[in-house]
């Protein structure tokens, strides 16, 4: 019986030099990721947990504890008016209720929808810890450098959830290069 000689892994190098380079999994939570915060900076998708049921739960114990409350004393008082306004806030924070569950189910669907395509971008790139850039190895899927705010722009538009960035969040108004932005 013979055997194969092991072969060592395969460095992979950025452009810029380095060697001092993890896929983005990795990255996100090696040494020094949670001070350069790449966790949210290199996130693959919005990463919804399905707490919609969740929502509905706090939503009808407040709708019962306010618009209850409220019904609940119109009736102890003698006063309509309270019971009515109960029974309308009541209705009101359940309506609201139901958007935010609605919200939360289709955001959840597109993220599943669009993880395949995610994972197509995501899986295969590299980030370099010298140059603070994400690249991928042999131009593919894509070629050149990018900021990691750039790179999460990419992905996530990619995948279907782009309008799902927060306000807050730099790679909502990230600048992706030309060869990215398709043509119109």
């Amino acid at each position: 019986m013979t055997t194969e000689p092991v072969q060592p892994p395969v460095r992979v190098a950025c452009d810029c030099g380095s060697t001092d380079v993890r896929t983005v999994e990795a990255a996100r939570t090696h040494k020094g990721a949670m001070r350069k915060e790449l966790y949210s900076r290199l996130a693959k998708g919005p990463e919804k947990s399905g707490d919609g049921c969740l929502h509905f739960v706090e939503g009808v114990v407040i709708s019962l504890a306010a618009g209850g409350g409220l019904a609940y004393m119109g009736v102890d008082q003698d006063k309509p008016l309270y019971v009515l306004g109960g029974v309308v806030l009541a209705a009101l924070i359940l309506a609201g209720t139901l958007f935010v569950v609605r919200d939360d189910s289709r955001e959840k669907a597109a993220e599943q929808a669009g993880e395949a395509r995610a994972d197509q971008l995501w899986r295969p790139a590299h980030y370099c810890a010298a140059c603070e850039s994400v690249f991928c190895p042999g131009g593919r899927p894509w070629a050149g450098r990018l900021t990691p705010e750039q790179f999460k722009k990419l992905v996530w538009t990619r995948a279907g959830y782009g309008d799902q960035l927060a306000p807050g969040d730099k790679a909502k108004d990230a600048v992706l290069p030309d060869r990215f932005v398709p043509e119109p």
